[in-house]
C-alpha cells in the first residue's frame, strides 16, 4: 500500500470504528491484537496504583511524566494509555529496537497488569514540566509537511488516534521527536508500518527538523 492510498484508508474507519472495537476492552482500539498486549489492553488500569508502579520509571521520565529533552527520553505524561501499553509490549517482544529499555520492562515485577496501571496513571497526567521546543525556524515547512502526510493519521492537532495506537505527538521534545523521525526513515525502530517508513523515506533532515520543530511547538491538545 502507498502512502496517499495508506492515508486515504483512514477516511473509512469511523464507519467501522464501532464493529471494530475490541468487546470489553477496558483500553479500546479498532485493531486485532493478541498475547500481551491484549492482556493488558483488557486490563482494568488502576490510576493509583499506577502511580505507585511508576515510582520505577520516574528516575528517568521524571515524577510528573515529562521526560528529559537532554537524554531524548520521551514525554509521558497524557499520551494514550494504548500507545504507551503498544510501545511497551513491542520493546518487550524485540519488534521496537530499544535497548535501554529492554531489561527494564522485562523485570518479573512488570506484569501487564502493573502496565496498564502505568498505563491509565500516564494518561490522567496533565502535560506539564519543561518541555524542549525547536528554535521555530522551520514552522511553516513542518506544517505543510504535516498536513501533508502526517495529520490524517495523528490529527489535525497532532492529538493521534488511541483506538489505532497513533501517538499524541504534539507538544513532544524536539530532540526525542527529530530521533524517532529518523529511526523511522532509516527502518532502525523496528516497529514502524511500512507506510510511514516509505512515507518519510524520501525527507531530507532538514525536512524532519523542520517536522520535529513543528510538532514541539504545538500546544498540548486539549482533553
Amino acid at each position: 500500500m502507498t502512502p496517499a492510498r495508506f492515508i486515504r484508508s483512514m477516511a473509512l474507519l469511523p464507519a467501522l470504528m464501532l464493529l471494530a472495537l475490541q468487546a470489553g476492552a477496558q483500553t479500546p482500539v479498532a485493531l486485532p491484537t493478541s498475547g500481551e498486549l491484549k492482556a493488558a489492553l483488557d486490563a482494568p488500569g488502576d490510576i493509583a496504583r499506577g502511580q505507585k508502579a511508576y515510582a520505577d520509571c520516574q528516575g528517568c521520565h521524571r515524577r510528573d511524566g515529562s521526560g528529559r529533552a537532554a537524554l531524548t527520553i520521551p514525554r509521558l505524561s497524557g499520551q494514550h494509555a494504548s500507545v504507551i501499553l503498544k510501545q511497551i509490549m513491542d520493546i518487550r517482544s524485540g519488534a521496537r529496537l530499544n535497548p535501554p529499555m529492554k531489561p527494564v520492562v522485562e523485570e518479573p515485577h512488570h506484569t501487564t497488569q502493573a502496565f496498564a496501571d502505568m498505563a491509565a496513571f500516564l494518561q490522567s497526567l496533565p502535560v506539564t514540566g519543561t518541555l524542549e521546543k525547536g528554535p521555530g525556524s522551520g514552522l511553516a515547512q513542518g506544517q505543510t509537511l504535516y498536513a501533508r502526510d502526517c495529520a490524517g493519521c495523528h490529527g489535525e492537532r497532532g492529538e493521534g488516534r488511541a483506538e489505532l495506537f497513533h501517538p499524541m505527538l504534539a507538544a513532544q521534545h524536539y530532540s526525542y521527536l527529530l530521533r524517532e523521525l529518523g529511526l523511522i526513515r532509516d527502518g532502525a525502530r523496528g516497529n514502524s508500518s511500512v507506510a510511514m517508513v516509505q512515507m518519510l523515506k524520501p525527507y531530507a533532515q532538514a525536512d524532519l527538523q523542520a517536522l520535529a520543530d513543528y510538532l514541539s511547538n504545538l500546544p498540548p491538545p486539549p482533553r
